[in-house]
């Protein structure tokens, strides 16, 4: 679900750009900024999200071994 809103956000984001580099006005400029930063912080959101979720399936992997009984 996070990677859809980050599509849309960065689509966004690329919108307001072309459109304040066609418009050159002040406000485009700020509605493009506003809405990189929203993108940007979209993007970061992500990556830590999907550290945590690595971080989590390395520990489980790590907990099922200890489960595992070796065969004698």
């Amino acid at each position: 679900m996070l990677d859809e809103q980050l599509a849309v956000l960065t689509d966004a984001a690329e919108d307001a750009r072309i459109r304040s580099l066609v418009s050159e006005t002040p406000l485009a400029g700020y509605e493009y900024a506003g809405a990189q930063r929203h993108a940007d912080a979209a993007g970061r959101a992500r990556a830590a999200l999907s550290d945590s979720v690595g971080e989590l399936e390395r520990r489980q992997d790590e907990l099922l071994g200890l489960l595992v009984v070796e065969p004698r």
